[in-house]
């Protein structure tokens, strides 16, 4: 099977999707961004291939063609306008890992995603709630959705026509997923169930066309908290379903995130997504793979805080000398390099567990909690070599610091990530 896009035999990403041809069709690019250089970020990684390195080549025309020169455009909107998600469709970027039957590639690889991430925060840009739709949601339909739901809805999914989102936490709950309160009543003669509560935090939730909706169908039992629960894939144009407020956040800017409701809403039965009261084991079984997506943003944005960072201090002079001279701006960038090291090492070690199948829960917390905390520390230490500079929107790297804090929050606290990994070591 060719790899997606950017091979010379390839046509385009999946048999259906037409790529970009002024993208697509090169197979190398030259440096589209300030002292740059074509794979200059794994020249000496052994965890992606020749495939992912033109899929990057690919990536990085396209981001420079079509997101470059109108991100702050949608920085200033506050979302990614939806008829860009077609052109990610178009591009093949939605079906790398479904099957050719639904109009994929059938690759089954997720470091393609990471390579997608690693080169969107090297951009210092955002393809706004994309990385949900393919990262969270897909998982779940295809380890879920019964055959003729594959058929429903995978085609759409690849070519952007419908883009997804997933609704679990809820204004009163948050880590603690157990407590949600949001209903899904079955209806006497079993065609359909009847939804009411509220979602928040629901990231691409202003967008969604379909949305996989966490709800109780069932009530706790004195043994387990978490029965009950089930999962939904929730057409956003029904009767009784609302968007709620756009929610104003510190970061993420480009990326649309909403409150939503659900009143008497009836979705059909044949919606249901996996087993009844199963919900919660299905939502336990991707997290893995969520947080490493975490850490490998994490570790992406750090990267690229040392790449801006290196630019500026190079260009910047204090005293009659650039910033870059001084011993402190070297020590502080080595440093921050060094951490940076460290935290591709255990994004590519994850990486390779998660191909293989091997990557634990533990594990992928462990990656999480290091890479997210790395990040912190040298985009802090990156926005300082900025000076004043470094605190204005205009600049990267203000948005970088923005745009990080979420890391150490969502997926599980960092609190959390410790819990689990002691969990682990038997404590």
């Amino acid at each position: 099977m060719p790899g997606p896009c950017g091979r010379a035999d390839a046509q385009g990403c999946h048999a259906r999707a037409r790529p970009v041809p002024s993208v697509c069709q090169q197979s190398a690019v030259s440096s589209p961004y300030p002292g740059s250089t074509p794979r200059e970020a794994s020249v000496r990684r052994s965890v992606y291939s020749e495939d992912h390195e033109a899929f990057r080549e690919t990536l990085r025309a396209f981001i420079e063609a079509e997101v470059v020169p109108v991100h702050d455009e949608w920085y200033a909107a506050g979302q990614t306008p939806r008829d860009f998600y077609h052109k990610l469709g178009e591009l093949g970027i939605f079906g790398i890992e479904v099957p050719e039957e639904y109009g994929g590639a059938g690759e089954h690889s997720f470091k393609y995603q990471a390579v997608l991430t690693e080169e969107v925060a090297r951009a210092g840009v955002s393809f706004g709630g994309s990385g949900v739709h393919v990262a969270l949601c897909l998982p779940y339909l295809m380890a879920y959705a019964t055959e003729d739901q594959k058929k429903r809805w995978l085609p759409d999914f690849v070519s952007g026509a419908s883009m997804y989102a997933i609704a679990m936490t809820e204004p009163g709950t948050g880590s603690d997923l157990a407590g949600m309160k949001t209903t899904a009543k079955r209806s006497e003669d079993g065609t359909h169930y009847v939804l009411n509560g509220a979602k928040t935090f629901i990231t691409g939730g202003v967008h969604a066309d379909k949305v996989i909706v966490c709800a109780r169908t069932a009530a706790p039992t004195p043994e387990d908290r978490r029965h009950g629960i089930s999962l939904f894939v929730v057409d956003t144009g029904l009767e009784g379903y609302a968007v709620g407020r756009k929610l104003d956040k510190l970061g993420l800017r480009t990326s649309d995130t909403a409150e939503l409701s659900f009143t008497d809403v009836r979705v059909s039965a044949g919606d249901l997504l996996g087993e009844e009261h199963k919900g919660f084991s299905y939502l336990g079984q991707n997290l893995p793979q969520e947080r490493l997506a975490i850490a490998v943003g994490a570790y992406a944005q750090a990267s690229a805080a040392i790449r801006f960072t290196q630019e500026y201090v190079r260009d910047r002079t204090v005293f009659g000398q650039s910033v870059a001279s001084f011993q402190n701006t070297k020590f502080e960038l080595a440093s921050c390099k060094a951490e940076v090291d460290a935290a591709e090492a255990v994004v590519d070690r994850a990486l390779d567990a998660h191909d293989a199948g091997e990557l634990t829960a533990a594990e992928a917390a462990s990656a999480k909690l290091f890479c997210t905390e790395v990040a912190h520390r040298v985009i802090d230490r990156c926005l300082q070599l900025h000076g004043g500079y470094g605190y204005m929107n205009e600049y990267p790297i203000a948005r970088l610091y923005a745009d990080n804090r979420v890391n150490r929050i969502y997926g599980g606290t960092s609190e959390v990530m410790k819990s689990i990994i002691a969990k682990s070591m038997g404590l």
